[in-house]
């Protein structure tokens, strides 16, 4: 039984893009669970956090990401604040490949203060963007692999995040 490969990191940071392509090339089924959530909802992320709340998001993005925990050999690409969720952390971290796609701070406050439809993070100002990246860093950290994304293309990342996975 081989492993899930779990994609995890700040919004922006290339989890559901990566986790396309990563199925793509490795014939893998990839669970986005922010997708899934939106389907089982029908409201957007921001839609939800707007409506019922963060702790309501929470609930259910622990839920859900469990249940797809117990399956195997599958690409599975984290919300931003997944990894956060101690439950959700400890059984990835005893049981599947982490992988965080780690970006400098400059790229990821740039692409999230573009963004309307990260609930999180499009109404921060940019020092509080930072000091969230830096917070969640320090949690991201304890994946088993990182990656560190900037100067590399979208292929260099998947094929280093492969290189992990088929070792």
């Amino acid at each position: 039984m081989k492993k899930n490969l779990v994609l995890l990191g700040m919004p922006g940071s290339g989890k559901s893009s990566l986790g396309k392509l990563l199925a793509k090339i490795t014939g893998l089924k990839l669970y986005d669970i922010d997708k899934l959530i939106i389907e089982e909802i029908g409201l957007e992320i921001a839609e939800i956090f707007q409506t019922k709340g963060e702790e309501f998001f929470r609930k259910i993005e622990e839920k859900k990401t469990l249940e797809i925990l117990k399956k195997s050999n599958n690409i599975i690409a984290l919300g931003g604040g997944a990894f956060l969720n101690e439950k959700i952390r400890s059984k990835i971290l005893k049981n599947d490949y982490s992988v965080w796609l780690k970006w400098d701070k400059e790229t990821l406050t740039s692409r999230l203060t573009k963004s309307k439809k990260r609930p999180i993070t499009y109404s921060l100002k940019k020092n509080d963007l930072i000091k969230l990246i830096e917070k969640r860093a320090k949690i991201y950290s304890l994946a088993k692999f990182k990656i560190n994304c900037d100067k590399l293309s979208k292929q260099e990342i998947a094929k280093k995040i492969l290189e992990i996975y088929e070792k």
